[in-house]
């Protein structure tokens, strides 16, 4: 059976812009609107006209799905995109999916039976499942953060692969030679992209960073501090740590602290996203910051402009990431 998607790649043009001209909508150009029109023709899509009609009765709402509201990047998407959304006369309805990809996909379709005007999403991990939903039902919306480089959706994300150079820049900056690196999982998309940012940025430096240098984390705490004592049970060797993200950053200088190293004076240990325990630990923590507010802006921007009528023509926005020095790293003492 046919697909909205399908009409969409047929004649080249967005899945809100067929949407758009099912819907009688007068701001879809001729020449437009005729190649929407053939492609319907030609693969013989028959629309959902109940479900059509159903969403034509806006209930100004917008809907937010983030992987895990607990921690600070996610309740920072909250917390912008709740203010921009309602200084557009809008309600946010949030989901907290919990990493799973079960609660993801329920969750996307209570919002599509509630008739929600748009998504701004933020996806479990490349397994997600709940894209599909949303393209074949039409609905506006647009990916935050977590990406896949295949997709033809209105994508916002951070320079990944940029904040891994950005890190691996810094510590070979100070001299360090010998890296160890707290990833998040394999199974996303941007935590492969810092990965490689941060492994190719110091290959061009002529240095090397070992397979078993490299712990797969999952964001959490407690992660980083399994990591950290992965490393020192197994002997490895480094001078510097990168973790993928603040509370991993913090849970392997907790443990390194607790087993009698110094930081910075004998590792120096950074992170990323810039959160609130990052300043104030002693010693406060280097790392990459991420431009949480431009994001949800920008996202907030397109989705509007889709729910609109208008075209999109940015489909991946990336905004670079900034490097903010503290106290954890320092130059290298060996």
């Amino acid at each position: 059976m046919s697909s909205i998607r399908d009409v969409a790649k047929l004649a080249g043009v967005s899945v809100s812009t067929v949407s758009r001209v099912l819907g009688g909508s007068q701001k879809v150009g001729k020449e437009t609107r005729r190649r929407v029109e053939q492609a319907i023709e030609t693969i013989g899509y028959q629309p959902n006209l109940l479900a059509q009609g159903l969403r034509s009765k806006r209930g100004s709402l917008i809907g937010l799905v983030v992987p895990e509201i607990r921690q600070e990047i996610f309740s920072s998407f909250v917390e912008y995109i709740g203010d921009e959304v309602r200084a557009r006369g809008y309600s946010l309805i949030t989901g907290n999916t919990h990493g799973q990809p079960e609660i993801e996909d329920e969750f996307i379709e209570s919002l599509v039976r509630r008739h929600v005007d748009g998504i701004i999403f933020s996806r479990v991990s490349d397994r997600s499942r709940a894209l599909g939903i949303l393209e074949k039902d039409g609905i506006p919306t647009v990916i935050i953060d977590r990406y896949l480089d295949n997709e033809d959706i209105p994508t916002i994300v951070m320079d990944n692969y940029g904040a891994g150079a950005l890190a691996a820049e810094h510590l070979v900056g100070l001299g360090h030679r010998r890296f160890a690196v707290i990833t998040g999982l394999q199974n996303i998309a941007l935590c492969r992209e810092r990965q490689r940012g941060f492994a190719e940025y110091i290959e061009r430096c002529g240095l090397a960073l070992p397979h078993h240098n490299v712990y797969e984390g999952n964001f959490k705490l407690e992660s980083g501090i399994e990591a950290a004592e992965s490393f020192l049970e197994h002997g490895i060797d480094f001078t510097a740590i990168w973790a993928e993200n603040d509370l991993m950053a913090l849970g392997a200088m907790n443990t390194l602290i607790r087993a009698g190293r110094k930081v910075p004076q004998d590792i120096s240990i950074m992170g990323m996203d810039d959160i609130i325990s990052a300043k104030i630990m002693i010693p406060s923590l280097t790392t990459i910051r991420q431009p949480f507010a431009a994001m949800c802006s920008k996202a907030v921007e397109l989705l509007f402009g889709m729910i609109n009528g208008e075209e999109c023509g940015e489909r991946r926005v990336s905004l670079p990431a900034s490097l903010i020095v503290r106290e954890s790293t320092a130059r290298c003492a060996t």
